[in-house]
């Protein structure tokens, strides 16, 4: 992407804002312990989706004559001994498509100029709280209050534009997905009963990192699959174990990628891992049949938690009529979340927005477990990219919660359940772009059917 996109992307941002001048907050380093001992930088993404430039402690202002200034830090004298030359807040600018520039002492004069003149300054919520207390220092205003005054304008605008992908921003995912794609078949290759997940773990970042790239978000790396998010590593694989990986790597533009497989680390799913197997892939297959302009995504959740349902009552864990447990939420005990999300620049694009991002004006989440986790409901359009991640778990706490509130006795045969208290869970996940007529999965085929999966498991030498 060069500066000519970024240009028109804040023309039409402009267009859209007409009165008011616009601030857009890049993120400053975060310390991990001690003022120079920081976390990995990773930019703030409306930054990076207006300006693209990925360096600590930046802003854009846009004021309503239409100028457009960009601020950063000033070179310090010790900076070429520390970090060697580096670009100047001038090449940033010139790189944006941005005609002027200034350090950031300069940016809190020039904010408080134009709400001295009476100009609104739109911004963006906070999600850090460095950047809460850089606003209020900026507005000469309480942190405690900041929040409330963010632009609804700004954000709608923000969404309007970002939801919709262009070709270059699809490459970039598709670029990410085919990193991801050999994380997986190395860590598929890899696993074995005896290794711990933390090897399993290393593999996937030895591969990200091999290709110069950094994962999106926190791997998820586990043979206890029925927690969904599952952070910690210390366990180690034992034969009979279903091993969960959740990871993505993320583009050297920095959009995401989400996948999810599940395998056996002995190589081989016993007969009801494979049973529970393919009804989750039954009901991905589903909702990526399904998936076009003509759905909401509420309604490929509605399909997905159809499909788990009627194969439950098959296989003899569920009873009764699917659609009207389904419509209870019985369902929930084995799919207690939502189908997917939005992918982008973010992992789950743009929800520091809040639901304005998954749900319709006046929509307001349900209260119905499971279906209340659902981040998205609004109608899908072309150009949208979301993840299709159904799942079936079986987590014995929860289990038993509701068994001992005597909940959905009608739909659920608890008395079949002990016998899948070790057993994990299975979650699949792919990233799928809509199209005008359909839609379309990203990137290259990650192994996915039993088949596949079972072929590539245990594939690597030790």
């Amino acid at each position: 992407m060069n500066a000519d996109t970024y240009r028109d992307r804040r023309q039409k941002l402009r267009e859209a804002i007409p009165e008011g001048a616009i601030l857009i907050m890049g993120n400053a380093a975060a310390s991990r312990n001690y003022e120079d001992n920081v976390y990995p930088f990773r930019q703030d993404s409306h930054f990076l989706y207006y300006v693209g430039v990925s360096s600590p402690g930046m802003a854009l202002l846009m004021d309503v004559d239409g100028d457009e200034r960009l601020f950063g830090p000033a070179e310090g004298p010790d900076d070429i001994v520390w970090v060697g030359p580096m670009p100047g807040v001038e090449d940033h600018a010139e790189a944006a498509g941005v005609a002027s520039w200034g350090v950031s002492e300069d940016l809190r004069d020039r904010v408080r100029a134009l709400a001295a003149r009476g100009d609104i300054v739109h911004y963006l919520p906070p999600y850090r709280s460095q950047r809460r207390f850089a606003l209020a220092d900026l507005l000469d205003s309480d942190p405690r209050t900041v929040n409330l005054g963010v632009s609804d304008d700004l954000m709608r605008a923000v969404l309007a534009q970002r939801m919709i992908k262009g070709p270059e921003e699809i490459a970039e995912i598709e670029n990410a997905v085919a990193v991801t794609a050999d994380m997986y078949r190395a860590a598929m290759a890899a696993a074995r009963s005896g290794r711990s997940e933390a090897e399993i773990l290393a593999v996937l970042v030895v591969q990200a990192a091999a290709r110069g790239v950094q994962l999106a978000f926190n791997p998820i790396v586990t043979v206890r699959g029925e927690i969904l998010h599952n952070e910690s590593y210390h366990n180690t694989a034992a034969d009979g174990d279903l091993m969960l990986i959740d990871s993505g790597a993320e583009s050297p533009g920095f959009y995401a990628s989400d996948i999810t497989r599940t395998f056996p680390v002995s190589g081989r799913f016993s007969d009801r891992q494979k049973e529970i197997y393919e009804l989750v892939l039954q009901a991905q297959m589903a909702v990526i049949d399904a998936a076009s302009p003509e759905r909401s995504n509420k309604e490929l959740h509605l399909i997905a938690a159809r499909t788990i349902a009627g194969g439950l009552v098959d296989i003899g864990l569920m009873e009764g009529d699917p659609d009207d447990a389904v419509a209870e939420g019985a369902h929930a005990l084995f799919f207690p979340h939502g189908i997917g999300h939005m992918l982008g620049l973010d992992v789950h694009d743009m929800e520091d927005l809040g639901d304005l991002v998954g749900y319709p004006e006046g929509e307001q989440r349900s209260t119905q477990f499971g279906l209340s986790l659902l981040r998205m409901t609004r109608q899908l359009e072309p150009g949208f990219v979301i993840t299709v991640e159904p799942g079936i778990y079986f987590n014995p706490v929860l289990i038993d919660r509701w068994q001992a509130d005597g909940l959905h006795r009608g739909f659920i045969r608890y008395d079949r359940l002990d016998a899948l208290r070790g057993f994990g869970g299975v979650r699949l996940e792919d990233d799928v772009l809509i199209t005008q007529d359909g839609c379309r999965v990203l990137g290259p085929q990650i192994p996915k059917t039993v088949d596949e999966v079972e072929a590539a498991v245990g594939a690597g030498s030790d």
